[in-house]
């Protein structure tokens, strides 16, 4: 069992009336400091994994690193509650960070703010096509339990489909999306003709994550809201929704997938 998953008592009451006194597991999410140049960032409620791709994927995902190649040192504490950047990065974007965070509505609150300027002027022009035979395909993959979530049930889950098939799972959903994006930059693997299948809604925040990498196609078995339908048709992204059994919602882009 990973050293952030306890077993717990707790008492188990039916309909009937009925009640069993047993363990369950229960996940524990921690507070992980982000360093950037020597400067504390930011705390963030998370688990003690991937901690090194969280960070790269945040700070890709808000402009504030513009490139892998510009990590200087990268390294995650003895502990695992803190990681430590030293990199080239846009001081604009990190000014615009700290002076304009605005509350997500993801779980455990995650924060951004550089969701204005040049990302609005954006559009993800790919060619890619996909088959809806692949994509349910993809969609019974993504739906094999993991050990996490069959331990604890309380975890969001980000695969990602490039060059290889990446997954990652958080208590929050911005922070799997964080990591699995920062995984494949780790990595340098292309995202330009990728899908993105995520567990939790989709919102403006999640579509602009992913047409910071270039994501093309980004898939929920959950819903999507208003927003990011309309960010998703501003930025070029095929979006679908309650992917689920049999079904699944397209509501931009659609021509991408294909019979």
């Amino acid at each position: 069992m990973s050293n952030f998953v306890h077993q717990m008592r707790m008492t188990r009451l039916s309909r009937s009336g009925s009640s069993q006194v047993c363990e369950d597991n229960i996940v524990e999410e921690q507070r992980i400091a982000f360093y950037l140049n020597d400067t504390k960032l930011l705390s963030v409620m998370s688990l003690p994994y991937h901690q090194d791709a969280h960070l790269v994927g945040f700070l890709m995902n808000e402009g504030v690193l513009e490139s892998i190649n510009n990590i200087l040192s990268l390294e995650v504490a003895q502990d695992g509650l803190s990681v430590h950047m030293q990199a080239r990065i846009n001081e604009e974007k990190l000014n615009h960070l700290h002076k304009e965070k605005t509350l997500t509505t993801g779980c455990c609150v995650g924060v951004s703010a550089n969701f204005d300027g040049e990302i609005t002027r954006k559009f993800i022009a790919s060619n890619m096509r996909i088959t809806l035979q692949k994509i349910f395909q993809l969609l019974d993959e993504f739906n094999q339990p993991s050990v996490l979530f069959t331990q604890t049930g309380c975890v969001h889950k980000a695969m990602l489909v490039c060059e290889k098939t990446l997954i990652c799972e958080d208590v929050g959903r911005h922070n799997a999306i964080d990591k699995v994006i920062g995984r494949a930059r780790l990595s340098s693997l292309d995202m330009r003709e990728s899908v993105l299948i995520v567990s939790g809604r989709l919102s403006m925040e999640m579509v602009i994550k992913a047409a910071m990498s270039d994501i093309p196609i980004v898939i929920s078995r959950s819903a999507t809201t208003y927003l990011g339908i309309e960010a998703a048709q501003l930025l070029g992204i095929t979006l679908i929704g309650f992917a689920r059994g049999d079904t699944l919602n397209i509501y931009t882009h659609s021509s991408r997938v294909v019979n």
